[in-house]
């Protein structure tokens, strides 16, 4: 099986004469963890990759797409929790497109310029990676569909609802991929999704930073439980929350539930 190409529009730095800062560096070191995913979709042997099957046995195979429903549903096993992550990034992705066209992105300074170049092309690669690896590994009709979004409560001009609306969205991309560890059958799929979710951390931290700078936030108690871990958040929890911003109908009836003695 030939295994995908991914081709990726991303955008340069605003301003390459900008000395580097620490919070851009620590997003830096996120996409050298991006890369790093890339390059273990292709190592991976076929069988490994994409051959997700159901869940854990084969118990759960993914269902075979109902031609009479108009409704897609993202599936079981592995490919539903792809799915389920694919429309988190579509979302993303779709966030900061809109940034990178407002007055407020227009009129920052380049550090935040540059932040935000740095978190448009992140999640690009994502939405992009997981579009592929799902139609690789189940085929088109089983891959969720472009999907369309309502981001007018959003107001792209000014900057506190900028900031405050990617901190929500990327504290929740932590928490769901979290939250969705435990549901991976895939070793493979596992190790992609940890390398993933640690980019989204860098991308919440450095958010909290530029709303608060010079605090605590980026770790607050808000997103770190008791014992200095991340929260996870169930997927109906984070579909329910994003389902603001999407407008195109689909569902999320066989997402595997987290494996036992997980």
């Amino acid at each position: 099986m030939k295994k995908p190409l991914v081709k990726v529009d991303v955008v340069e730095a605003s301003s390459k004469n900008s000395k580097m800062n620490s919070r851009r560096k620590f997003l830096k070191l996120g996409g050298l963890g991006l890369a790093g995913s890339g390059f273990l979709l292709y190592s991976c042997s076929e069988d490994d990759l994409f051959n997700p099957g159901g869940e854990v046995g084969g118990e759960n195979p993914m269902p075979d797409p109902d031609p009479d429903s108009e409704v897609f549903d993202l599936g079981s096993g592995d490919v539903g929790i792809l799915n389920y992550a694919y429309a988190l990034e579509q979302l993303e992705a779709a966030f900061y497109t809109q940034v990178r066209a407002g007055a407020y992105y227009s009129g920052a300074s380049d550090e935040e310029k540059q932040i935000f170049d740095d978190l448009y092309n992140h999640e690009v690669i994502h939405r992009d990676f997981f579009k592929a690896a799902i139609t690789a590994a189940a085929g088109e009709e089983n891959t969720l569909p472009d999907l369309e979004f309502d981001v007018s409560s959003i107001d792209f001009d000014d900057r506190t609802s900028v900031l405050e609306t990617a901190k929500l969205l990327e504290d929740t991309g932590v928490g769901a991929y979290n939250g969705a560890g435990d549901r991976i059958a895939s070793a493979t799929y596992l190790t992609l999704a940890g390398k993933i979710v640690s980019v989204e951390a860098r991308h919440a931290s450095a958010i909290r930073s530029l709303i608060n700078p010079e605090s605590a936030d980026f770790a607050g108690d808000d997103v770190i439980d008791e014992n200095g871990l991340d929260l996870a958040y169930d997927p109906g929890t984070v579909l329910s929350d994003a389902g603001g911003f999407i407008t195109t109908e689909f569902t999320a009836n066989n997402l595997p539930e987290p494996m036992t003695g997980s």
